[in-house]
This record gives structure tokens, C-alpha cells and sequence, in this order.
């Protein structure tokens, strides 16, 4: 018929196989429905806030509220950019410049105090990288070689030399600049140079120097002279915390911890600083095993040297603080009543030194006694030939 064309649908049959004879209809269930309760739900989240915002402050107008959100942004934004670029200095970078400071040389960096290059003097080890970071913009803003161009004025009146640099000094410190900032940002080039630290060496020297003057100290005097230098030592520690050398009225059992703790005292002070460098231009495998093997018996030597050093000022401190308990017995509530392991160690060794010299002075007189033999045989010999 006219323009329809016929349609044939074709019906899916889908066969259910049977229920087995076997088959028994469950049980009917006992639950019930839950009866109907009335809940008081109440207004809350973002979006009811919203539209609250929108009711109130804006009196339902979308158009006032996309205003307000626009300038809201900009405002923040205007606070985000203005503090961006105000930025906390921190309070470093400010120490005065020196001529010693301004002439050092790029070359001998290893000599120089990178501390007092970004002007960190007065923090030191104690610096944080924050620090460290924002003392050397200051000083890279100050001394960097583009801006020198345009702010030093040349001493010479030459017109074809105007405008460019001569201090060629001011370039070499802010080559020292640099290398400061790649040393203290270096976690292992800063513990290298934190053992050499030129201010902890004379810091040493001083301790030194006290040492031999720590004589008849009375208590108070005692724990002035040897309670900072534990404290100079403490940096170096691998145990944290530190026990610290406590005052007049600290117990048997504090005294008796600290000096244990120190006696055995774990530094991870290193001496990598001082490693001498492979001669320049030298492709010598020999050159470089030699330096090498020196370099590692030079840290070692250094090594053993600063444990004894600070073995010796334990155990001095230790003497010291045993002839205070003998002059003062009555306030001797601060000092241990037995020998300390850092005095038993040093019995024992001066012990071990006695009997090896007793043994020493018996076969010096045993040799004597056995050439003196030799000789009487000689002379039979000789008489009865």
C-alpha cells in the first residue's frame, strides 16, 4: 500500500526449565517494616551557607553576588602579591664587610670563613637553611658583577673605559660568595666544614690554654671553666641529647651518667676538610691512590688526636671535680663518692705502664747479667790459652 512498508518482529522464546520435585518454598521471613518516624532535619553545609549568603548579602541576586566574588578576588590577590614581595630577611646578611673579608681570594676557599662571607658569624652551625638562603640574595644582590657595572663608578677619566668594572676584588669575593653558599648548602660539605670551623679551632686553642691554668678551682669556679667547653664539645655528639655538666646540687647518679657518657663519647666529627687534592693535569692512577692513602692516614692521625684530646679534658675535669669532694666533704653532694670509669681507666693504665717498666728494668738486668757471663767465659778462655 502507498508509501508504508511492512514490519516483522520476531518474539525471543525463553524456556525455564522445570522445578525439581525435590524443591520446598522457603519459610517466610519475620521481618517487619520499620514504622514511619518523624526526624527534624536541620539546615547546615555549603550549600545552604551559600545560599544564605546570597539571601543576605546579596538579596538573592546572582548578578551582586559574582560582583562581590570578583572584587573579593582581587583584593586577595593585591595582599598575596604585596607580601610576595615583602620577604622576611630573617635578620641575616648584615654583618659588616671587612677589607679581610672583601680581599679574600676564590682560590683558597678552603682557608676562608664561609660563615662570615654570607655574614652568618653570629648563628654558624646553628644557621638554617632558610637562613643560609636568604643571606645569600642579600649578598649576591649586593656584589654580583652586573650590578657593580651600572652603580661603581671606574677611577679614570678615559671615555672608553666608562661604565665598566674595575674592582676585579669585588668579582673574586663574589666568586667566595658563591662557593660559600655551594659549601653550607651541601648537607656533607658543611659537616666537613663544620669540623674545621675556624672559629671552633680557636675556640680549642683557648680550651687548651685553660686547661693548663685549672688549678685549685674552687666549685663555682669549677663548673664556670668546664661547663662550656662540654658545651663546645656537645655539637659533635651522634647521641641526642647531651647530658650537660649540671651545677652545685646535682646528684651522685647525673654526675657519675655524665661522665660515663662522655668517657665514651661518639663524634662524628670528620676531617675530610684538610684531604689535600690530586695534583692538577696529573691522569696518574698511582698519583691519585697515593693521595688518597695519605689523605685517609692524615684523617685518621687527626682522629685519634681529637678523641685524646677530649679524653683528656673529661678526665681532667674528672680529677678536678675528685680533689673538690676531698676539700669540701660536706658539699660533696654534687661529686661521686667512687671512682668515676674514666679514673679507673687511667689506674689501670698507669698500672699496665708500671709493670711493663718492672719488666723493662728485669730484662735490661738479665742481658746485663748473661754479657757479663760471656765476658768471665772469655776470660777463662783466654787465660787458658
Amino acid at each position: 500500500m502507498g508509501g508504508f512498508k511492512s514490519t516483522q518482529t520476531t518474539v525471543a522464546t525463553i524456556r525455564a526449565n522445570p522445578l525439581p520435585k525435590s524443591y520446598v518454598a522457603p519459610d517466610a521471613s519475620g521481618a517487619k517494616l520499620t514504622p514511619n518516624i518523624k526526624r527534624r532535619i536541620l539546615p547546615a553545609g555549603p550549600a545552604f551557607l551559600n545560599h544564605l549568603r546570597l539571601t543576605i548579602h546579596h538579596e538573592g541576586s546572582f548578578t551582586k553576588h559574582d560582583d562581590y566574588m570578583s572584587k573579593e578576588r582581587e583584593r586577595l590577590e593585591q595582599i598575596a602579591s604585596s607580601s610576595a614581595n615583602v620577604e622576611d630577611d630573617l635578620g641575616v646578611g648584615d654583618e659588616p664587610e671587612t677589607e679581610e673579608i672583601l680581599s679574600l681570594d676564590p682560590k683558597e676557599w678552603k682557608k676562608q670563613d664561609h660563615y662570615a662571607v654570607l655574614g652568618l658569624s653570629h648563628l654558624r652551625f646553628t644557621a638554617t637553611p632558610e637562613q643560609i638562603k636568604v643571606a645569600h640574595r642579600k649578598k649576591v644582590l649586593k656584589h654580583h658583577p652586573d650590578k657593580k657595572v651600572s652603580t661603581t663608578t671606574p677611577p679614570t677619566t678615559t671615555s672608553l673605559l666608562t661604565g665598566i668594572n674595575l674592582n676585579t676584588n669585588d668579582d673574586a669575593f663574589f666568586k667566595c660568595i658563591q662557593k660559600a653558599h655551594e659549601v653550607l648548602t651541601n648537607p656533607e660539605k658543611r659537616r666537613q666544614f663544620d669540623s674545621a670551623d675556624p672559629q671552633l679551632l680557636e675556640d680549642i686553642e683557648d680550651v687548651a690554654s685553660l686547661k693548663s691554668k685549672t688549678k685549685d678551682l674552687k666549685e663555682s669556679k669549677f663548673i664556670e671553666t668546664f661547663a662550656p667547653i662540654f658545651e663546645l664539645e656537645a655539637r659533635f655528639s651522634k647521641k641526642q641529647p647531651v647530658p650537660m655538666f649540671g651545677d652545685i646540687d646535682a646528684s651522685k647518679q647525673h654526675v657519675e651518667a655524665f661522665y660515663d657518657f662522655w668517657y665514651n663519647f661518639d663524634s662524628w666529627r670528620s676531617f675530610e676538610w684538610y684531604d689535600k687534592e690530586v695534583n692538577e693535569g696529573s691522569d696518574s692512577r698511582d698519583d691519585k691512590r697515593y693521595t688518597e692513602k695519605k689523605n685517609k692516614s692524615e684523617r685518621a692521625r687527626r682522629k685519634k688526636e681529637d678523641i685524646a684530646r677530649l679524653r683528656g679534658i673529661e678526665e681532667k675535669a674528672a680529677r678536678e671535680q675528685k680533689k673538690l669532694a676531698k676539700s669540701q666533704p660536706a658539699s660533696g653532694a654534687n661529686t661521686p663518692k667512687g671512682k668515676s670509669k674514666a679514673e679507673e681507666e687511667a689506674e689501670k693504665l698507669q698500672k699496665e705502664e708500671e709493670e711493663k717498666a718492672v719488666k723493662a728494668e728485669a730484662k735490661k738486668q738479665k742481658a746485663a747479667a748473661t754479657n757479663a757471663a760471656k765476658k768471665a767465659r772469655r776470660a777463662q778462655r783466654a787465660e787458658a790459652a
